[in-house]
C-alpha cells in the first residue's frame, strides 16, 4: 500500500511547527532572561523580539512568496502553485495579526496610546485586511480555475503593497521607528539583543515554514477529497 501524499505532507508541517514553537519557547527564554534590559523603554521593548521577527517574516517572505506563487500560477495553471499561494496567504494573516497584536502592546507604554494612523500601521493594517479578502475570495468561489485566477490578483496586489510599507517610516513622518537593524551604516544593536533577534528570525522562518507545509498538506488532503467525491 502507497503513502497518502498528503499525510505524508501533514506530518512534516506537524513536526517543523512542534520545533518552531520549541524554538519560539527558548527565543522567548533569552529575551527575558539573557538579553539585557534596553535603557529608554525597559522591559516593553522585549516585544521587540516577538514583534519584528514577524513583521520581517511576514512582510519578506510569506507576502512574496504568495505573490510569486500567484504569478506563476497564473501562467502555468499549476494547482499545486495556487494551493502553496493559499497555505503562504494564511500564515501571512496569522503573522501579521500577531504584528499588529504586539505592536499596540509595544506601543502604548511608549508612544503613550494604542494605535496611531501611522504610515507604517495603516498600510500593515490595509494588508491584513486584504489577506483576509483573499481568503473569503477562496471561500466563496467554488471553481477551481477561477477560484485560483481570483485570488492569485489580490495575492499580486499584497505583494505590490509591501515595497511602500516598508517605505513608509521613510516618505511620511510617524511614530513607527526606522530600522536599527539593517542600516547602511551599522546595526545600533549590540550584541546580546542582536543574538537574540536573530535567533527570533530563525525559529520564526522555521515557524512559517512548518505552518505552510502543514496547511498545504491539509489542502492537498481536501482537494483530493473533492475529486474522489466528484468522481
Amino acid at each position: 500500500m502507497t503513502a497518502d501524499p498528503a499525510l505524508s505532507v501533514i506530518r512534516r508541517g506537524i513536526i517543523l511547527t512542534v520545533l518552531a514553537l520549541i524554538g519560539v519557547a527558548v527565543v522567548m527564554v533569552m529575551a527575558l532572561q539573557f538579553t539585557p534590559v534596553e535603557a529608554n523603554q525597559g522591559l516593553a521593548q522585549k516585544i521587540f523580539y516577538v514583534h519584528v521577527p514577524t513583521a520581517a517574516v511576514a512582510l519578506w517572505i510569506a507576502v512574496p512568496a504568495t505573490g510569486i506563487a500567484s504569478i506563476l500560477y497564473l501562467w502555468l495553471h499549476d494547482p499545486r502553485l495556487d494551493r502553496f499561494a493559499a497555505a503562504s496567504a494564511e500564515v501571512a494573516v496569522v503573522f501579521c495579526l500577531v504584528v499588529l497584536t504586539t505592536g499596540p502592546i509595544w506601543g502604548k507604554p511608549i508612544w503613550g496610546t494604542w494605535w496611531t494612523w501611522d504610515g507604517r500601521l495603516t498600510l500593515t493594517l490595509f494588508l491584513f485586511f486584504l489577506l483576509l479578502g483573499y481568503h473569503a475570495l477562496r471561500g466563496s468561489v467554488r471553481d477551481p480555475l477561477e477560484r485560483g485566477r481570483f485570488s492569485a490578483v489580490l495575492g499580486i496586489m499584497g505583494m505590490a503593497l509591501v515595497p511602500f510599507i516598508h517605505l513608509s517610516v521613510y516618505l511620511w513622518r510617524g511614530l513607527h521607528p526606522q530600522p536599527v537593524v539593517l542600516k547602511p551604516s551599522a546595526p545600533s544593536l549590540p550584541w546580546e539583543m542582536l543574538r537574540t533577534l536573530l535567533a527570533g528570525f530563525g525559529v520564526f522562518i522555521l515557524l512559517y515554514v512548518g505552518f505552510v507545509t502543514l496547511r498545504y498538506g491539509l489542502q492537498l488532503a481536501q482537494d483530493r477529497k473533492e475529486e474522489a467525491d466528484a468522481a
